[in-house]
Parts: C-alpha cells; sequence; structure tokens
C-alpha cells in the first residue's frame, strides 16, 4: 500500500503478445478485486522492494488470477500482470463490473458464449478466435462479457485481457507508446482534483498554488520535480507548442513579473490545459489554443 493519492509510474515489461500464455494472462481462477485504499501499487513480484508497473486509484477493478499467498495477489491490471496486496483489494468470485476489454484466445478454434456461467448453459454466441469484447462481470472463473448487443460468458481460460478494442496488451506496448501513455495517465490523474482550492504554497492534496500542482501530480508518478514554476524549467526537455502531448508541462508569462515565468500546468491533450488558477482560484481546465492563454504561454516541457 502506499500513502494516500500517491501514483508511481508504469513500467514497460517488454513480453510481446504472442509470447503470453492463457492462464498467465487472464486465467480468473480467484475472480475481481476492487481497490479499497487511495492508491495501489501494482509489482513486479509478491514484494514491496520489487519492481512497480502501474499504480490503481480507489475504486479501479483489478482481476485476480491467484493468491500468491503472504497476503499477496497475483492479478492483472488493465492487461498487465503483476502483483498486489491483498490488504487493500476487496476480492469477489462473483461480481458485475466493467473490466475492460477481452480477447478470445482459443489457439485457432471457435469460443463458445453461453447464457451463464458454466458449460450447462446454452450457447448464444460463437466467438471467433481472436475476438474482442466487453467484459462487465466475473462469476467464478467465468467472465461476462457483451458482444454485438448479447450478453453471455465465456471461461476465463480462453481468453486474454486487453487494452483496446484493437486488442494490444498493456504489457506488450511498445516504449514510445508506453510513454505516451503515462503521460496520458498523469493527466488523467490530475483531473481527480479538479474544483480543488487554489492556495499560495499550497502543496497537495487538498489545495495548491500552481507549481505546487504540478510537482505534487507528478509525485504520485515517481517524479520529483521543482517547486517553484521558474525553477520547474529546469526539469525535463524542452518541446514546442506544437509538439505537446498529454502530460507535458505549459508556462506563462503574464508580463507582471521579472521571472521568465509566472504560472505552470499540465497539458492534457486537444488544446486543453489543467492547472491551479490564479484567477478562478481553483484547479480547472482552460484552453491553450486561444483566449488568454494562447497568449501568455512561453514554453513546454516534456517530463517523462
Amino acid at each position: 500500500m502506499i500513502p494516500a493519492g500517491k501514483f508511481l509510474r508504469v513500467a514497460v515489461l517488454g513480453a510481446a503478445l504472442s509470447a503470453i500464455t492463457v492462464v498467465g494472462a487472464s486465467a480468473a481462477s480467484v475472480g475481481v478485486g476492487t481497490v479499497t485504499a487511495d492508491a495501489l501499487r501494482l509489482r513486479e513480484s509478491a514484494s514491496t522492494d520489487s519492481t512497480i508497473l502501474a499504480t490503481a486509484p480507489s475504486g479501479d477493478t483489478v482481476v485476480v488470477l491467484e493468491d500468491a499467498g503472504n497476503g499477496w495477489y497475483k492479478v492483472d491490471y488493465k492487461s498487465i500482470e503483476g502483483y498486489m496486496s491483498g490488504e487493500y483489494l476487496n476480492v469477489q468470485k462473483t461480481a458485475d463490473v466493467k473490466i475492460g476489454y477481452g480477447k478470445v484466445n482459443a489457439g485457432g478454434s471457435t469460443l463458445n458464449m453461453r447464457s451463464g456461467p458454466g458449460t450447462s448453459y446454452d450457447r448464444v454466441a460463437t466467438l471467433s478466435d481472436g475476438t474482442v469484447v466487453d467484459i462487465v462481470g466475473i462469476d467464478n472463473g467465468w467472465y461476462k462479457v457483451t458482444y454485438n448487443g448479447a450478453t453471455g460468458y465465456v471461461s476465463s481460460d480462453y481468453m486474454i485481457t486487453v487494452k483496446d478494442s484493437a486488442g494490444s496488451r498493456g504489457d506488450g506496448t511498445a516504449v514510445a507508446s508506453s510513454t505516451s501513455s503515462l503521460g496520458q495517465q498523469i493527466a488523467d490523474y490530475a483531473q481527480n482534483f479538479l474544483g480543488c482550492p487554489y492556495v499560495w504554497g499550497g502543496n497537495g492534496p487538498t489545495s495548491f498554488d500552481c507549481s505546487g500542482f504540478t510537482k505534487y501530480v507528478y509525485a504520485q508518478f515517481g517524479y520529483t520535480l521543482n517547486r517553484t514554476a521558474t525553477d520547474q524549467l529546469a526539469n525535463g526537455v524542452s518541446v514546442t507548442k506544437d509538439q505537446l502531448q498529454p502530460g507535458d508541462l505549459v508556462f506563462f508569462n503574464s508580463g507582471y513579473t521579472s521571472k521568465p515565468v509566472s504560472h505552470v500546468g499540465i497539458y492534457i491533450g486537444n488544446g486543453k490545459f489543467i492547472h491551479a488558477s490564479t484567477n478562478a482560484y481553483v484547479v480547472q481546465i482552460d484552453d491553450l489554443s486561444s483566449g488568454y492563454y494562447s497568449r501568455v504561454y512561453v514554453y513546454g516541457r516534456r517530463i517523462v
């Protein structure tokens, strides 16, 4: 378990999708776990000293593959396998909960989707190998899925969890894709604080100033930023405005300071950024492509 709100960066596992076995990737022999801590680290092995692969926020669900002993579970979180402390997981064998996508992995054969969690139930559809479905629940080792408007159950022994409808695994992504994904995670996490008050000198998690906000968000992913907006210019590498990606820092100069910048936020994509606003005095999202902030924008920095 980690302190409230702690989030750390995803590490690339580098395993190709073709090398993932069915049981190792997804067989839900235990059930589904719901994170009860503010954040829970996914680790490479069942030890607090092992590499951190990802971090799940409170309320997120994981597929529980097996009881690893000593209070740990082997889990699949967003198609990345690892281990989590069972102390902070509410594990159920049966639950209706949105898990994500699943891909049929039947060795070239078809997979029967049935009306209930067992081979004795009627077949409601036949899924071709490689078909991607939505997983909406677990029932004693069977996934509850939806496909083409129908709902049914398939054995988790013949399905791997995947991160998107294209069927790609989270632990088989390339380095460049993983880096981009981490930036998006940072941008998404930052939005958990929308509406939090701006307070000069605020370091979070209940109030922030602009650089306190960026520093706090990045700290949850294992990155240490300098404390002030000006000093954060020394973090990361420079990017142009048209190169901005989610997670990049964006800097502004209102013209009322002798310092190189007066404000900082986090780019979230689509011409928007999130920041502890000194105008509205809350954490909010504003437009970077037009209006006031487009005029006072000066720099972009990439941290991840």
